[in-house]
């Protein structure tokens, strides 16, 4: 028998159009040996079902013989149902074989194709660092804590008393005006100001109470220096004996200690509703410009009362700070909305 030349030429497939009655064992054998020679041969998938339809469709040899056992008699019928039998099993098993063939030559090219060479080194994984406002926090909250003060914290969502009035900002008072803030409803709202943790300590612990109160507020308002969430560091210290000019003391060494060096340092009378006598911080810089970092002051009689603390017996003072304003200030950065970016080319100089 001739190996087939191509596998869409089925010439070499004996034709066997005779009556299935004149046909013998040996003709069968011949077609067979010819039908798995080109199946074998099949290089593509599209071959293969051309040889399929072509051997054991509608239209084949193999069915036209099939629809020709109801004209034989028992004893033929038998003997030819038997070879026919034989001659599909024979073919539907060769197909069959031939196909995962194809199959797993066709898994083989797609693994090679998409191989990975394991001599390639490796991408490796860049090395990750702390957010640089979360490092000046660290930087401004170690100095505190050493200072004998301990990290209180609170909820972001507060009620009006707590962010107002307990601080003696009543519904009219014109300092409601300096905080642009986000309303829920008319009792509920985003902080605007980490205030509000020294009311809630206040009202749970005696004094003498020394804690700072690190955390995210939020105000309607952005531009290269504001956005509508920030961060601040603000301090309470309430004790029977405490006094502005320990305030002044504190802050004069946090300042020179957060910037690691001297400085010249203005405490500038102000108003906050909270505090009386009230303060503006401000720092000489190195250009002989004054430069406001911070505010403080006393805490005002009337907020102890709020919180249950005899305004007679104890006194204390308070600062605050915007967390990103010294960030800005350390590193020499002159637009707060870098910090919100997440640019991985200006975050990773941090690290």
């Amino acid at each position: 028998m001739t190996t087939p030349a191509a596998t869409n030429d089925l010439s070499a497939l004996p034709t066997l159009s005779e009556t299935l009655s004149d046909i013998g064992q040996q003709d069968f054998s011949t077609f067979i040996d010819a039908a798995i020679a080109h199946i074998e041969h099949a290089d593509s998938a599209a071959d293969l079902q051309q040889l399929r339809v072509t051997l054991t469709g509608k239209k084949s040899a193999l069915t036209g013989w099939s629809k020709q056992l109801g004209k034989l008699d028992a004893d033929a019928k038998k003997s030819y149902g038997g070879m026919l039998h034989d001659v599909r099993s024979r073919i539907q098993a060769a197909l069959s074989e031939q196909q995962q063939v194809l199959d797993a030559k066709a898994l083989n090219a797609k693994l090679e194709a998409e191989r990975i060479d394991i001599t390639l080194p490796a991408r490796g994984a860049q090395k990750g660092h702390l957010h640089p406002v979360t490092m000046i926090t660290q930087r401004m909250q170690q100095f505190f804590v050493q200072a004998g003060f301990n990290v209180a914290t609170g909820p972001e969502v507060e009620s009006d008393y707590y962010n107002f009035e307990a601080l003696n900002i009543p519904s009219h008072h014109p300092a409601r005006a300096m905080h642009d803030t986000f309303y829920f409803d008319a009792h509920y709202l985003l902080r605007t100001h980490t205030s509000p943790v020294q009311i809630r300590t206040m009202e749970d612990k005696a004094p003498p109470i020394r804690v700072i109160c690190p955390g995210r507020v939020y105000r309607c308002d952005s531009d290269q220096t504001h956005s509508p969430m920030f961060h601040q560091l603000e301090g309470l210290m309430v004790t029977e004996s405490s006094t502005f000019a320990e305030l002044k003391g504190l802050i004069s060494e946090f300042l020179e200690a957060f910037f690691g060096k001297t400085l010249t340092v203005r405490f500038r009378p102000s108003f906050f509703p909270f505090t009386e006598p009230s303060a503006e911080v401000d720092i000489l810089t190195d250009s002989g410009k004054w430069l406001e970092v911070m505010g403080c002051g006393m805490v005002h009689p009337q907020v102890l009362t709020n919180c249950g603390i005899d305004s007679e017996k104890y006194t204390g003072f308070a600062f605050g700070m915007g967390i990103e304003r010294f960030a800005m200030l350390y590193y020499g950065i002159d637009d707060l909305r870098l910090f919100f970016q997440n640019d991985v080319r200006f975050l990773k100089q941090f690290g």
